[in-house]
């Protein structure tokens, strides 16, 4: 970069804002000068700009790993609206011939957002050793730590990935990670000369509200005269999909003038993609979701974010509230709350991972295909059909049979001195996380019932002193409904939109594009 032109004047040039937000310019200097960062900035304050504009002023390609594809398709259909077209987003979406077309041209983008699990093929990885890797971004970057609250396996294989491309400089983003797990991050990269650019989570202009119910009819009485008296783009979160579809569909025959949609991760991928565009386009203005819903989303106006049931923990918490009021205006985070709200979240805790029995079991299945000189389905499905395992508890057993060398692509390793240690890890594994996991949600249950101010106890583990607040905060320092009163939101209920075709578009690049 010229010397003469200031960092201003660049983001400026292909972003066209005329100031950076707090933290960006501090990370992206240290970027520039080559050194590996950890950032942990508050959400909504434009992380994204900390790995964009490096990229437009490197030479070289930046890969930004992105946990979900929704996530990848709202960046890069933002980045072509700024008219910057060398942007794409690789997925299992992409039909074979148009991943062939990109992989062509791979060296011609400056931008490539990428899964990691896409990462993990041989064929991408030779390609990318091919060109110049300037920048390797990790996006939501408390994924890489088990003790994290969305913990990918694929996830811890990035070091190995980041070696493989000849230790390019890497930025790790999230907006919330406790001082364990940065220190986790850090280590399972391999980075122990990381910089780190740690800010406030706490954002002013969100008010927190607790409401205790008595039931479930209390909890939908309260959801339809809010949603009839506030007009205003809403995420409601539960904990089931099946209560999100129920109470989308009742909402949806009590408040007829309201455009609402249930999300999950049960739904096909294009309906989940589709949804979340409506909602981006203002086509949607209530969502009821699980916490499938929301990572990355960057929608300045939502002015309301309701939970339904309570979250597994603090963490997640502050990461869906986050969605809020991005534009800096005033918005309500509404937690409501029965006493039978507890058993929800302790049963998912207790199916997350894998039983002392399924695990047994599939230690019996291995050694069998071993003895029978077989391999293991080149499906995961068989496997998940077959034990009734969900995806995350199989993509969990699957890297640490990976890890402990049981297994090598579809090759089963078998020794039984190892394999008996391997188990006896694997099962304390997986006591030692469903105990932190337990040990959350009490955190979260001592939140809800804390008679202090809402926000500085929701904050206290992430950072030793707060933002100068308005009175009124939450509902513990005096906030009041009557005095809420944010601006009715339009829904554009007229537009007709042929998403597969808009979203392909987003998604890849034409044969015509130029760069």
């Amino acid at each position: 970069m010229n010397q003469q032109i200031t960092l201003e004047q660049e983001l400026n040039k292909y972003f066209n804002y005329s100031s950076f937000r707090l933290g960006q310019k501090e990370i992206i200097e240290d970027i520039l000068q080559g050194k590996d960062v950890l950032g942990i900035l508050p959400t909504g304050s434009g992380k994204s700009i900390c790995y964009q504009l490096p990229a437009m002023l490197l030479e070289g390609v930046t890969i930004v790993v992105s946990p979900l594809i929704s996530l990848m398709i709202d960046q890069v259909k933002q980045l072509k609206a700024m008219q910057i077209k060398q942007v794409i987003a690789l997925n299992s979406f992409m039909d074979p011939a148009d991943r062939k077309m990109i992989y062509n041209n791979i060296h011609l983008y400056k931008l490539i957002y990428i899964s990691p699990e896409l990462l993990q093929q041989k064929e991408l990885i030779r390609l990318l050793q091919q060109t110049r890797i300037s920048l390797f971004v990790i996006d939501e970057a408390h994924c890489i730590s088990q003790w994290g609250h969305e913990f990918r396996p694929d996830y811890l294989k990035l070091n190995t990935i980041i070696e493989k491309l000849n230790h390019p400089r890497t930025l790790a983003l999230s907006a919330t990670a406790t001082p364990d797990v940065q220190q986790d991050i850090i280590h399972s990269l391999n980075k122990p000369r990381m910089v780190k650019h740690i800010y406030p989570m706490d954002r002013t202009n969100l008010t927190f509200c607790i409401e205790e119910v008595t039931d479930e009819k209390e909890k939908t009485d309260q959801l339809i005269q809010l949603l009839n008296t506030y007009y205003v783009p809403t995420i409601i979160y539960f904990s089931s999909r099946m209560v999100s579809e129920n109470v989308a569909k009742l909402l949806s025959e009590k408040l007829p003038n309201r455009n609402i949609a249930f999300y999950h991760g049960g739904m096909e991928q294009m309906d989940r993609i589709t949804i979340q565009q409506q909602f981006m386009n203002d086509q949607l203005d209530v969502i009821c979701c699980t916490s499938a819903f929301g990572m990355g989303i960057n929608k300045g106006n939502i002015r309301f974010v309701i939970h339904y049931h309570l979250p597994l923990q603090l963490e997640s918490y502050i990461q869906e509230v986050g969605r809020a009021g991005r534009d800096g205006k005033s918005s309500v985070c509404l937690l409501l709350f029965s006493n039978n709200d507890f058993y929800i979240p302790l049963n998912l805790i207790k199916n997350e991972l894998p039983s002392e029995e399924m695990l047994s079991s599939i230690f019996q299945y291995l050694y069998r295909l071993f003895t029978e000189r077989r391999g293991l389905p080149t499906k995961d499905a068989e496997i998940e059909n077959l034990f009734q395992l969900n995806e995350i508890q199989w993509r969990f057993l699957r890297y640490q049979f990976e890890k402990h060398g049981m297994i090598a692509g579809n090759r089963i390793n078998f020794h039984e001195e190892n394999w008996k240690q391997n188990y006896q890890e694997i099962e304390q594994l997986i006591k030692d996380r469903t105990s932190i996991k337990e040990k959350k949600l009490n955190e979260i249950l001592q939140w809800v019932h804390d008679k202090g101010c809402l926000r500085k106890s929701l904050y206290k583990s992430f950072q030793p002193f707060y933002s100068e607040v308005k009175e009124k905060c939450c509902s513990n320092c005096g906030f009041s409904w009557s005095e809420w009163n944010p601006a009715k939101t339009n829904i554009r209920l007229d537009e007709e939109t042929n998403w597969e075709s808009k979203l392909r578009k987003l998604l890849l690049v034409e044969e015509n594009e130029k760069f």
